[in-house]
C-alpha cells in the first residue's frame, strides 16, 4: 500500500488497534550534567553524547553517581519526559536514574536515517559508554521495550553492564501478522498510522492519547486532559522523519531471537486492557522465549498504564530491583 492511499477515521483511530508506543509523565525538570569518565573515541558535552556515525543523543542523569543505575528507554513517538514519574520514584529511593531521546525525538538530533532497532540500541549503549555505566537495569516501554531486548541481546552480555531488564507494555517478540504469526496485527493497521503522521501528525498525536493509549475511550474513564496535551507536546518536539521510519522498526522488527538471548532476570508486565499493543500478541507470547523471566498482569490496565496505575507500577519496578 502506497502512502495517502489509507486514510484511517477518527472513529477507528480512537476505537482500538494498535499503534503507538510512549507514554506521559511531569514537565521537564533539568537533566544531570555526567560526572562519569568519557571512554576513549566518545564525545561527550553536557548532558549530550554523539555516537560513531555522528548522532547527537540526549539524556537526563540524575541522583548519586555511586548509586545503581537505571536506565529508562521511552515507546514512539515521545522523548525521555515519558519517564518522569518514574525518574523521581527511583531517585528518591537511593538510585541513579539515566534516560536519553532516541535519536530524531524531541532533544536528539533529528537525523534521516537509522531509525531501526540496532540503531536504538547502539545510540543507547553509546550513552552506557559515556556515563561508563555498570550493572544496569535497563526499563523499556513499548518500542522501547523492543529496544531493551535488543540492547541487552547486542550489548549487554556477559561484560557486566546488564543487571536486570523490564519490558512494559513492550512490542515483542513481532507485532505484525504473518504467516508465522496469524495473532499480529495486519499491515494496514500501520499503514494507516504511516498516514495518519504523513498528512496530519498533529490531529493524529491528539486522537491517540484522548483514546486507547491510556484507555480514555473506555466508559466511566477519568480523562485527563493534561496527560493529552503532554503526550501530544513530546510527540511533536519529535521529527516525522523519525516517526514514520519508526512504525516499521516497532511493527515489522522480529525479535524472537533477542528474547531467546537475553539470560538476565528480565520482567514482564503488561494491561490486560493494552488497547495498542495487545497483550496475547506480546507479553504472553514474550514470557515463553525468555530463559529467566517473570509475567506480571494487569487487569483493566491501559497500554499507557506507566502514567495512570504510577502509584501501583512503581513499586512492582521497585521490587524487582531491589530482588
Amino acid at each position: 500500500m502506497k502512502l495517502g492511499e489509507y486514510r484511517p477515521s477518527r472513529r477507528q483511530i480512537l476505537s482500538g488497534g494498535v499503534a503507538i508506543a510512549a507514554s506521559l509523565s511531569t514537565p521537564i525538570i533539568a537533566a544531570g550534567t555526567a560526572s562519569a569518565q568519557t571512554p576513549k573515541g566518545t564525545e561527550m558535552a553536557g548532558n549530550t553524547t554523539t555516537t560513531k556515525d555522528g548522532v547527537e543523543i540526549f539524556f537526563k542523569d540524575w541522583g548519586p553517581k555511586d548509586a545503581q543505575p537505571i536506565m529508562f528507554h521511552h515507546g514512539w513517538p515521545l522523548s525521555s519526559d515519558d519517564w518522569d514519574a518514574q525518574m523521581l520514584f527511583f531517585v528518591a529511593n537511593g538510585y541513579r536514574v539515566v534516560a536519553h531521546d532516541r535519536r530524531g525525538h524531541d532533544r536528539s538530533s533529528q537525523v534521516s536515517d537509522g531509525h531501526d532497532m540496532d540503531h536504538y540500541a547502539a545510540d543507547a549503549f553509546a550513552v552506557v559508554e559515556a556515563l561508563d555505566l555498570k550493572n544496569v537495569v535497563h526499563i523499556g516501554h513499548s518500542t522501547g521495550g523492543g529496544e531493551v531486548a535488543r540492547y541487552v541481546a547486542k550489548h549487554g552480555q556477559p561484560a557486566g553492564r546488564v543487571a536486570k531488564a523490564v519490558l512494559v507494555s513492550a512490542v515483542p517478540p513481532l507485532m505484525l501478522k504473518t504467516e508465522a504469526n496469524p495473532s499480529g496485527v495486519p499491515m494496514d493497521v500501520f499503514d494507516g498510522i504511516r498516514a495518519g503522521v504523513a498528512e496530519n501528525r498533529a490531529q493524529l498525536f491528539v486522537d491517540f492519547p484522548t483514546g486507547p493509549f491510556y484507555g480514555f475511550n473506555r466508559p466511566g474513564a477519568k480523562v485527563s486532559q493534561g496527560v493529552i496535551q503532554n503526550w501530544w507536546r513530546q510527540g511533536m518536539m519529535g521529527g516525522a522523519k523519525a516517526h514514520y521510519d519508526g512504525i516499521k522498526a516497532f511493527s515489522e522488527t522480529d525479535q524472537t531471537q533477542d528474547l531467546k538471548s537475553i539470560i538476565v532476570p528480565t520482567l514482564v508486565l503488561h494491561g490486560e486492557d493494552d488497547q495498542v499493543v495487545p497483550i496475547d500478541v506480546a507479553a504472553r507470547r514474550s514470557i515463553k522465549l525468555l530463559q529467566n523471566g517473570t509475567l506480571k498482569t494487569y487487569p483493566g490496565y491501559p497500554h499507557g498504564m506507566l502514567t495512570t496505575h504510577a502509584e501501583v507500577i512503581n513499586p512492582d519496578l521497585l521490587a524487582f530491583v531491589k530482588a
